[in-house]
């Protein structure tokens, strides 16, 4: 193996400052609180930085990079729709959510329905979107460990990662990754920034960059930006590229692929590429506002105020992360066109972020390898951080709500909290080996599935049972079955129709039937009218079952604090007997 020792270096210490302060966070955590939220103490600081750390995945760091490399402009809603998402959460959610005061997003169902049985079906959905979200994560594992160990297998990074954030997590709950989260943002937003700022300083900066493919020079080989490569012209594009004009359009390759599989005329090709972006841009969006381990983070906030300027800060550092990663993606078109005949993880576009650096290796070595080195460690960083959210929300779904509620509710907290530590390995090993299954996918298409799970289940249930008093437990239960499962399934089709040699006739089916593969691998654009729909209709359908109590606990969602109304829905009393 031909390892750097620079960037072996820096992601070691990422790696091993993860650990070490993972165990030291442990120490802290000693109730049942402690593990599922954290003692209700984060502060909006250190909350706000946790929450950015926990969201800012490797589709953030490593995937919208890559996605701009090889798809273009069209592919920039990713970014932009991962930080509006937060203003949802700040307008509708936020606040109400956290004045319920439950520990998981399972108790908020049943405590808001008085129902038992919907606890078990939010549990469900928990696991699903979690599940589905933490595939990306070990991609970007399995990814950044081969750029490290050139020759490595993909599966030796997902079993090693998986097994370093599976014994934080086991470890230390909610509090013991809650100071790991928020030192993984600044470390992530310093990787990505600094390398950057230098790679612009010696090759143009992002318009110059920009101009070359707004002006088609890659067809016509004009003197390129490069400084002191063997070849100094622009770097002519691999066949397997876009050309400039498709790549800098707003309909570009991943909004158009499925019309122009089909053979489809301009025309056409624009009206479909219109439906995935406008379904895109719902699922990302209303996703945002539906993903569990997001949600589950605002029950550490003291109270709804802080849950509300919590959200907002998270707004402003995610905002600025998202600056960064495109600007990779411009550079790399130009400078590292090799990475489009990659067939997946570092040998592809996925990997610009981690190999752009090595470039300046050419005229100051080190300095690339440095560069190199720090941004593989923001790679560690951002699928760690995320890894360990998803795992504390899967994990507390397990301990607290199938453990401790369902199948023994007089457990004592010590036994949840040994619970909570079984299920971490239980979920850590079942996204491992998820892991294993997508090394060929796209980082950031997979966590846009996740995303549109979320939106079409979890997003109308909350902001209906949030602001109408008149949604009842068996509207909301439709609503959420319909929108997630149709929305699961469509999407697990697409993926079998790309992978499965056995789902040839389904990829025939969708190649010639553009339309309907768009609305199967962006669902959310049907999925979540349907959802609101069905949980508006049942709802009126089934008025009497309303809870008796429903004036007050909209009161306790949305009174202000200072009036003394908010409770908390689970107290340590209440579950030491």
């Amino acid at each position: 193996m031909n390892i750097d020792p620079y960037v072996l270096t820096f992601s070691a210490f990422m790696v091993g400052a993860t650990i070490v302060m993972g165990f030291w966070s442990a120490r802290k955590s000693k109730t049942a609180s402690d593990f599922f939220v954290a003692g209700r103490s984060v502060s909006v600081g250190w909350n706000a930085s946790a929450i950015s750390g926990e969201y800012l995945s490797a589709a953030s760091f490593m995937g919208i990079a890559g996605m701009v490399m090889s798809s273009g402009y069209d592919a920039l809603w990713y970014p932009v729709c991962y930080a509006c998402g937060y203003l949802f959460l700040l307008l509708f959610i936020a606040g109400p959510l956290r004045r319920f005061g439950a520990y998981t997003i399972p108790d908020f169902a049943e405590g808001r329905f008085d129902s038992p049985l919907f606890r078990k079906i939010a549990v469900i959905f928990v696991l699903f979107i979690g599940f589905f979200y933490t595939m990306p994560q070990m991609k970007g594992a399995g990814t950044a460990l081969a750029y490290i160990f050139p020759g490595l297998p993909y599966w030796a990074g997902v079993v090693l990662v998986g097994a370093v954030i599976t014994l934080n997590v086991a470890l230390g709950g909610m509090k013991g990754i809650t100071l790991v989260q928020a030192f993984q943002y600044w470390a992530k937003m310093f990787a990505i920034s600094v390398p950057i700022f230098i790679l612009m300083a010696v090759n143009g900066h992002y318009g110059a960059n920009l101009q070359e493919n707004r002006t088609g020079y890659h067809d016509t080989v004009r003197p390129s930006l490069v400084i002191d490569t063997p070849n100094p012209l622009v770097r002519p594009l691999p066949e397997k590229a876009p050309k400039d004009e498709a790549w800098i359009s707003p309909f570009g390759p991943l909004t158009t692929k499925a019309a122009k599989a089909a053979h489809l005329p301009p025309d056409q090709t624009k009206l479909f590429s219109l439906v995935y972006t406008y379904s895109l841009i719902i699922a990302l969006v209303c996703g945002t506002a539906g993903l569990p381990h997001i949600l589950v983070r605002f029950y550490t906030n003291p109270n709804g105020v802080a849950a509300k300027r919590t959200t907002m800060w998270v707004m402003i550092l995610i905002g600025v992360f998202y600056l960064f990663p495109p600007v990779f993606g411009v550079m790399g078109r130009n400078l590292m066109p090799d990475l489009y005949n990659g067939v997946a993880g570092v040998k592809g576009t996925d990997g610009v972020v981690l190999k752009l650096p090595k470039l300046l290796n050419d005229k100051w070595p080190p300095l690339g390898s440095i560069l190199s080195g720090i941004t593989c460690a923001g790679a560690f960083a951002a699928f760690m951080s995320t890894f360990s959210g998803l795992l504390v929300s899967m994990t507390g779904a397990l301990a607290h709500d199938i453990y401790g509620r369902i199948l023994k509710p007089t457990s004592t907290p010590q036994q949840r909290m040994r619970m909570f530590k079984v299920c971490a390995i239980i979920c850590g090993t079942g996204a491992v080996l998820l892991g294993l299954l997508v090394e060929t996918f796209e980082i950031n298409k997979m966590v846009g599935w996740a995303f549109a799970i979320a939106a079409t289940s979890y997003f109308p249930l909350l902001f209906l049972s949030t602001w109408w008093r008149g949604i009842t437990m068996k509207g909301a239960a439709t609503g959420m079955l319909c929108g997630g499962l149709f929305s699961l399934s469509t999407v697990v089709s697409t993926m079998l129709a790309d992978q499965a040699a056995w789902a040839k006739p389904l990829a025939s089916f969708y190649a010639v039937h553009p339309l309907l593969r768009i609305l199967a691998e962006q669902p959310a654009i049907w999925a979540l009218p349907l959802a609101i729909i069905l949980m508006l209709v049942v709802s009126k359908l089934t008025s009497a079952d309303v809870p008796k109590d429903i004036r007050m606990k909209m009161l306790v969602l949305h009174a202000p604090e200072k009036l003394g109304l908010k409770q908390e829905y689970i107290h340590e009393a209440e579950i030491s007997h």
